[in-house]
């Protein structure tokens, strides 16, 4: 279950990443358009994330699992997935909508990696 546990660990990382990056490829862009691919990262990061706290008790027999911390992550994937799904086909993102996802992204992040 470790490689499992590892494998689904590195597809989150990489898929959160792909969120950041494709979001901020469109920092110059006039007018910005939001890539499909943050919607498919964000349902990647998803389900890597209810991989790993499926085989956590399994991977890190030790360390218990901070439920809090999972809840609000998941939260904040599924908005940036909602947000990105409802703008998927938009023409044209509003700088709001952008930035809010920036923000969750990053929120996200900083929720894994403090704490």
């Amino acid at each position: 279950m470790k490689t499992v546990f590892l494998i689904a660990y590195i597809a989150h990382m990489l898929a959160i990443a792909g969120i950041l990056g494709l979001l901020l490829h469109q920092w110059n862009k006039s007018p910005r358009k939001l890539s499909k691919g943050v919607m498919h990262s964000a349902a990647t990061a998803l389900l890597a994330g209810l991989v790993m706290v499926g085989t956590y008790s399994s991977a890190k027999p030790d360390e218990t699992l901070d439920h809090t911390k999972v809840g609000i992550k998941l939260l904040v994937v599924l908005a940036i997935l909602v947000l990105s799904y409802i703008n998927a086909k938009k023409s044209e993102l509003k700088k709001s909508i952008w930035l809010t996802l920036i923000g969750l992204t990053v929120l996200n992040i900083l929720i894994a990696t403090v704490g």
